[in-house]
């Protein structure tokens, strides 16, 4: 495959773009006491009993909802598209991931730092599934591919969407020294700051009670972690390996309706998110007109819900670079590749 560099594409489509895409979208934030006020408000109707047991249910969906949009705001934030400054990053990332106890610390070493500088290496980027060598070689990979990975058309592998994201965190926070993803002193304030969250939710559960716990973080958690595996999933696990990093080779952008985009923060432009990391992904629309421009062939896009089919139906293992296999049946299909590309 011809891959080109991030550098490549930037030199490219930067110019084109209008300078107040590239200013912090402070007005974002808004996000932050809308989700955290609706999901207090929630909380409270069913702790004091003003709403009805048989809503409790969908009062839990909402505030999954609420919590997977405060997971998206801080993935913005954590890249500086939201506000400049590092204490106000920070802040406003502890706060946007705590529903998944996740430390910002981790989260600029791990994403910020080794996914986005390595997206789609193999052996490096610790968002991609396993190689077929990883897989004969590494117990862990067999394990992560056979029973934690979404596809094979196995129903149960649909729990990777609703527990992935924080199965990941956790196997990222206590290998992150044995990865060499943080050095020990980073890793030691990443763990406090997972234990501050710890302790933050295990204080409400206590507060509140076990049950209506279970309907204002248990359940919700559920729904936010499945919301955002989705995406996750979808912006790279049907994409190639590359030892470059060509974002408009091993990532995909998948649409939704416009609502739905708007709640989740536009934040399947993900595409345009690679070559463009601290630009907010409220300006998604733009950048993507201006790839479409430069390389119309090579832009990759589809419906998310079609992008959730193909995993379903695929596997998780490389065979090689472009293509996914089925260890267990020997059953092989291709990776998605740019129209301007041959498929091997």
């Amino acid at each position: 495959m011809e891959l080109r560099t991030i550098a490549t594409y930037a030199k490219a489509i930067r110019p084109t773009l209008p300078d107040h895409v590239f200013k912090p979208a402070t007005s974002r934030l808004l996000w932050l006491p809308f989700h955290v006020g609706l999901i207090s408000v929630l909380a409270w109707t069913m702790v004091s009993g003003h709403l009805a047991a048989p809503l409790w249910p969908v009062a839990s969906l909402v505030i999954g909802i609420c919590l997977s949009g405060l997971v998206f705001l801080g993935h913005e934030t954590m890249h500086g598209a939201v506000v400049r400054g590092r204490t106000a990053i920070k802040l406003v990332g502890f706060i946007a991931l705590s529903p998944f106890t996740l430390s910002p610390t981790l989260w600029t070493a791990w994403h910020n730092r080794v996914h986005h500088n390595h997206c789609a290496h193999a052996g490096i980027d610790p968002d991609m599934y396993p190689t077929m060598i990883e897989y004969e070689t590494q117990r862990g990979a067999r394990i992560m591919a056979d029973h934690f990975g979404l596809g094979r058309r196995r129903l149960v592998s649909l729990l990777s969407l609703a527990f992935g994201f924080t199965g990941q965190s956790q196997q990222m926070l206590w290998g992150a020294q044995t990865r060499h993803i943080l050095s020990p002193g980073l890793h030691r304030r990443a763990i406090v700051e997972f234990l501050l969250a710890v302790t933050m939710w295990a204080t409400i559960a206590y507060v509140v009670g076990l049950v209506p716990f279970l309907f204002i973080y248990a359940l919700p958690f559920v729904v936010a972690n499945t919301i955002v595996m989705s995406f996750i999933m979808s912006n790279h696990n049907l994409s190639p390996l590359t030892e470059i990093n060509d974002p408009l080779v091993n990532s995909l952008s998948v649409t939704l309706p416009r609502p739905l985009e708007f709640l989740t923060l536009d934040f399947g432009y993900h595409v345009e998110h690679h070559l463009f990391p601290t630009v907010s992904a409220r300006h998604g629309k733009i950048v993507r007109d201006a790839i479409l421009a430069k390389f119309p062939e090579r832009y990759q896009s589809m419906p998310l819900t079609s992008a959730l089919l193909q995993l379903y139906r695929t596997a998780r293992v490389y065979k090689d670079d472009v293509t996914l296999t089925d260890p267990n049946t020997g059953e092989t299909w291709p990776t998605l590749v740019p129209r301007d590309l041959p498929p091997s």
